[in-house]
Order: structure tokens, then sequence, then C-alpha cells
């Protein structure tokens, strides 16, 4: 960064701390705290506490008919929001991580949660017929060290939401340091954001297939789920790809029948990926899901109840993604898209010719990043001239982090981006 850009936050920082200084009630202990009510009651939106969130979610396989680690890419079109600070996304990681171990334990060593489990409805009813006694053990609440953690956030001395962006804000307009956050380094920071949750994940998930802890995983590591095992060419679900070796190989880029951490993460989410050979796979997956007369492509009915909603809700902002297409009103825009996809005018369309759309099928995270980069500028931005002061962002901090907000009415920040 350079002198100029230094002086200019400097000259920025102080004079925040002059206004700061200036303003009344300075000498009040409470001055900071009154000073966030005064900000959330004038956006209408009081009582408001951090709370740390998870975007994971842990669903044991006999709950599933067919159990697929993947569905979050078959369903497309949905992301929740990363953390804007690190500080938070970091303990969100942590809380994550404590939270799968925990249900991956007892999802596979149920043995020993059943012991557990009878232990302590034993000591209940213990408890209970002779409340006189006390207790050798005392129960910890679940996740104590995560308690903690929301009470250092929502300490104003610990974690003040004002300085943090201060802190911020020079990390975040570096192209250029201009003193303004552009949607571009908004879009480039939540990217950043996003992308360090997504190999967290994918860390986390290797540790568990590298059986040998070599650093790589082979394909019979990782393991199809139970029910593949006792299936047939005829049984439902079957034919999704996703577990299958073809996946697998079209993941391994440099074709030594290992998968690295880059490759397993493209392997995992491969919406991400720049590896054509994955790409193509992806296209394959497509015509697999809606080929209903299995001939290995797509005709035009098929694409168009298939595929031309996810194509749609892409191209239009604000679409109305639980309505399908109408035969009668939309049949003509789907027609166009599918004569500009068919190449060579066959009434068909392959993998190759899905390649020009699969973005749009599998968003990648910037995709989503750009999406919540736009709605907070737009929420933000007091003077719309289509980027963000310091000033803006000290003014709107909730904007920042009310994915981590919650108060009396379950106030949901991102409902826009669901």
């Amino acid at each position: 960064m350079g002198k100029r850009s230094v002086i200019l936050y400097l000259t920025i920082g102080i004079g925040l701390l002059f206004l700061l200084s200036q303003s009344p009630n300075h000498d009040d202990p409470h001055h900071h705290h009154n000073h966030r009510l005064s900000i959330l009651r004038r956006h209408g939106r009081g009582h408001r506490r951090l709370k740390l969130k998870s975007n994971f979610t842990f669903t044991p396989q006999e709950h599933l008919e067919h159990y697929d680690p993947h569905r979050d890419f078959l369903h497309h079109h949905h992301r929740d929001p990363v953390a804007f600070d690190p500080v938070v996304a970091e303990m969100e990681r942590h809380r994550e991580d404590r939270e799968w171990e925990q249900m991956y334990f007892d999802e596979h060593h149920k043995e020993f949660t059943e012991i557990a489990r009878s232990a302590a409805e034993e000591a209940e009813i213990h408890r209970h017929h002779d409340p006189g006694h006390a207790p050798g053990h005392e129960q910890q609440p679940e996740w104590e060290d995560f308690m903690d953690a929301e009470e250092y956030l929502n300490d104003e001395e610990r974690f003040n939401v004002t300085n943090r962006l201060v802190l911020l804000f020079p990390k975040i307009d570096v192209d250029p340091a201009d003193g303004f956050v552009s949607e571009k380094e908004l879009t480039r920071w939540n990217l950043d954001q996003a992308m360090r949750e997504v190999l967290h994940r994918s860390q986390r998930e290797m540790e568990l297939h590298d059986k040998n802890h070599d650093g790589f995983v082979s394909f019979s590591e990782y393991e199809p789920p139970s029910w593949v095992k006792s299936s047939d060419n005829n049984t439902f679900g079957y034919d999704m790809g996703w577990w299958k070796e073809e996946h697998f190989n079209a993941s391994d880029m440099n074709g030594d029948g290992l998968l690295n951490i880059t490759e397993f993460n493209d392997f995992l989410h491969p919406a991400d990926t720049k590896n054509p050979k994955l790409l193509k796979w992806l296209c394959k997956e497509e015509i697999r899901e809606r080929d209903t007369d299995k001939d290995g492509k797509l005709n035009f009915n098929e694409f168009f109840h298939g595929l031309f909603d996810l194509v749609r809700n892409y191209d239009e902002e604000g679409h109305n993604s639980t309505h399908h297409s109408n035969d009668s009103t939309d049949a003509p825009a789907a027609r166009i898209l599918f004569n500009q996809l068919e190449k060579d005018a066959d009434g068909f369309l392959t993998d190759t010719e899905l390649l020009a759309i699969i973005d749009k099928l599998h968003p990648s995270e910037h995709h989503y990043a750009k999406q919540q980069a736009d709605y907070i500028i737009s929420q933000a931005d007091t003077d719309k001239d289509g980027h963000l002061s310091l000033a803006e962002m000290i003014d709107n901090p909730y904007v920042f982090y009310s994915t981590i907000f919650s108060d009396e009415d379950d106030y949901d920040y991102h409902d826009e981006l669901r």
C-alpha cells in the first residue's frame, strides 16, 4: 500500500475519532453501546445480539432413502452467505468442526452413544428420586466454549464492530486503494472468505477418507454409500453418478489415480473447478438426471422441463425460482435458447453443447459472492454513488454483521439471497 493510501486512511481515522470525541456523553462508559443502539433504532432494528451460526447440517444415512453428500450441488441456486468478518468466520468454522465431530461420532459409534444416553437417563432418574444428593459430575452446557465466544462477540471492549470495520476497510479497498470499496473489491473479499470456508470443509472430509494418511484419497478409500452396495442398476438413484469412479477420474486432473487436496476439493465442489474433464462430467450428469428416454441427450421437452428454469433463475434477478415454466408463455424463450445451444441442428443437446451454460446450472462461489456484495452495497450505499466509504460502512454496521445477528423478531437479513 503506498504512502498516499496510508496518509488517506490515517486522515479518515483521525477525523472519525475527532467526531466521536465531540459527540455528547463521551465520558459515559456506555457511550459506544448507546451509539450502536441509536444506529439500530434509526433503522428499526433494536434488541440485536451477535450469535454464531453454522451452515453445516448433518443427516444420518438411514434417514435418507438414498444418501448423497453432493446434494448441495445437485440442488442448484442456493447458498447461505458467509461471514463478512474473518474473526467471526473462524469462530463459526471451529463450532462447525465440533458439531461435525460430535454428530459423526454419534452416527458411527452408536454403541458408545447409547451407553452415554443410558447413563444420563439413570442419573436423571436418581436425581429425581434423591433430590438432596449432590451429583458427582455436573453436566456442562453443550458447546460451552462457543457460548463464551458469543459473549466475546457481544463485549464492546473486546469486539467493537466499528473498530473492526475501520481495521478491515483498508484490507478490502485494494484495487485501487482510493478510499472507497467498490463492488469488485467487495466481491473479491466475499469470495476469499467463501473459498476459505469451502477448502476448510474439504480438508475435514479428506482427513476422514484418507485412510492411510498419505495426503491423498484413492477411489477405494472414498467408499460409495451403503445403499449402493446392496443395489443394482434398476434401483432408483443408482445412476446418479457422483459416487461413481467416472466422477473420481474426472476430478483426477493429473491422472495418477489419487486426489490431492485441490482435486478432492474439486471433487466435492465441482461448480468452482477449472478442470475441463470435471466440467464435462457435470454436463453428463445434467443429461443423465433429465434424460427421460435414456438416449444420452436432451430433446426440447427434456430441456424445457428440466433446465430452462435454472438458466432463467440465473439470468433474471428476482425471478421466482419456485415458479415452473409454463408451456404457453415460456416455451418461445426456451426454444430460442435451445436453438442457440444446439450447434448441429439435430434437435438434441449433447453434453458438449451444455458446456455453454454449465456455469448457470451450477453457479460458482463467485456468483454468490457478487450477489452478496450487490445486496450489501444496495443497503449501505447511502449516497447511491455505487461504492462504499468507510463512513457509510460504520454508519450501517449491521448490514455487514447481520448474518450473525438475532433479535426478538428473528430478523433474517438474507431473505433476498435465499
